[in-house]
């Protein structure tokens, strides 16, 4: 298993060292209060590497708090209905 993920690995690799020396031209950015010469391959893997720690982020917020209220949840005591004789 290890083996086709490590070719997988170096394709993705390759691929992206190759689109890099294609877009080596430079693009600016204006933030508004600064601006920001970036060359294409930097900034898409700039934007990729932030999509993926903010889709990371938000996978982890939604698991650990459905995990917190399936905790709160068995810690309650049951309540059953009182039973009269």
């Amino acid at each position: 298993m290890r083996l086709p993920a490590i070719i997988i690995l170096l394709v993705f690799i390759a691929a992206g060292v190759v689109l890099g020396a294609l877009n080596a031209d430079l693009v600016t950015y204006d933030l508004g209060f600064a601006s920001v010469q970036l060359p294409k391959g930097a900034a898409l893997l700039g934007a990729v590497g932030i999509g993926w720690l903010l889709g990371g982020l938000t996978a982890w917020i939604g698991v650990s708090s459905r995990q917190r209220r399936a905790r709160r949840h068995a810690s309650r005591p049951e309540k059953r209905p009182a039973v009269k004789p």
